[in-house]
């Protein structure tokens, strides 16, 4: 179980630096060793918050891996951004947000499709490795097809992919072709933006600045980020569904954790937080038994009937 840094950032309504702070040291207090960042949460302030939270806990710094991304940044956002020279100044800049010389994992953030098969672009990775501003580098994608086009590539070390109770086309192609390659899977947006907790319904209002209001039909960035795509009075329905099957000891968002944990081929899960005992309570999720064979049935039973028909042809 790892953590995802966006909320630090921002898009998920206002989360102070004093409570940034404590929701990666409880993160990491629980065992938590991987951090996933981008240079475009907050304009770089989730990267360095993590960078000053490490800063000050050398001990967790030794054990903690810190995954960024870049990409987003480009303005236009097209195919030409990705090269050398940009992944230079992009990683310069996430290197000094988060205070260390040599990143331990970049993947290139959703860029548009056509960059994963353009042998020009794997050539420019390859040389930031080669420089040290990088130890390995992967990819963050929106669809299979771009998953596999990476996963084809030799020195891709990770694919960043949505997966989750309510987005399981991965588990056809994408995880079993990454276990063959030796590729790390890493599971994002894995509550659905928060859905798969079960606390929302049909009367829950969000902030302006959180990307669930704005960007509820893709107005801003792929609408596959929010909320995993699913159309928010579905998703609303279908979650009570789940929240009906979930063990006693756990919480719902731990049922949903739990579910892509058991998933074979996933490297690691980065639920977000926006307090530490959120990230408490996500961490806790490592420490249940696997889910029986009736439970993952009657969840996908749950997808079957409510949630594939607006999401399985579409990513």
């Amino acid at each position: 179980m790892g953590l995802g840094c966006w909320q630090l950032g921002g898009d998920w309504g206002d989360v102070a630096d004093d409570t940034a702070h404590g929701v990666l040291e409880a993160a990491v207090g629980a065992g938590v060793t991987f951090l996933d960042t981008a240079d475009v949460y907050g304009d770089g302030r989730s990267e360095r918050l993590v960078g000053a939270f490490l800063a000050s806990r050398p001990d967790a710094a030794e054990r903690v891996t810190v995954a960024t991304k870049m990409g987003r940044r480009a303005n236009p956002h097209d195919v030409s951004a990705y090269t050398y020279e940009s992944f230079c100044r992009w990683t310069d800049r996430s290197r000094e947000n988060l205070r260390t010389d040599t990143l331990d994992l970049v993947q290139l953030h959703c860029p548009p499709t056509p960059v994963y098969t353009r042998e020009a672009v794997y050539d420019a990775l390859d040389r930031i490795v080669e420089d040290g501003r990088a130890a390995a580098y992967g990819v963050s994608v929106e669809t299979v097809d771009e998953a596999l086009a990476a996963i084809a590539r030799p020195h891709v070390a990770t694919v960043q992919i949505i997966l989750n109770v309510f987005r399981r086309k991965p588990l056809e192609r994408v995880l079993p072709a990454a276990a063959d390659a030796g590729v790390g899977i890493i599971a994002r947006v894995p509550l659905a933006s928060g859905l798969l907790s079960g606390k929302y319904d049909e009367h829950t209002r969000f902030a302006p600045d959180d990307h669930r209001a704005y960007n509820r039909h893709g107005e801003a960035f792929d609408v596959g980020e929010t909320f995993a795509g699913v159309p928010y009075d579905v998703g609303v329905a279908a979650a009570r569904d789940v929240a009906a099957l979930t063990p006693s000891g756990m919480t719902t968002a731990q049922l949903a954790l739990a579910w892509i944990v058991q998933q074979p081929g996933v490297s690691v899960v980065i639920p977000g937080a926006r307090t530490p005992a959120q990230a408490q309570a996500n961490a806790a999720t490592d420490a249940f038994p696997d889910l029986t064979d009736d439970t993952l049935a009657a969840l996908e039973q749950v997808y079957d009937r409510d949630v594939r028909e607006h999401v399985h042809t579409r990513w």
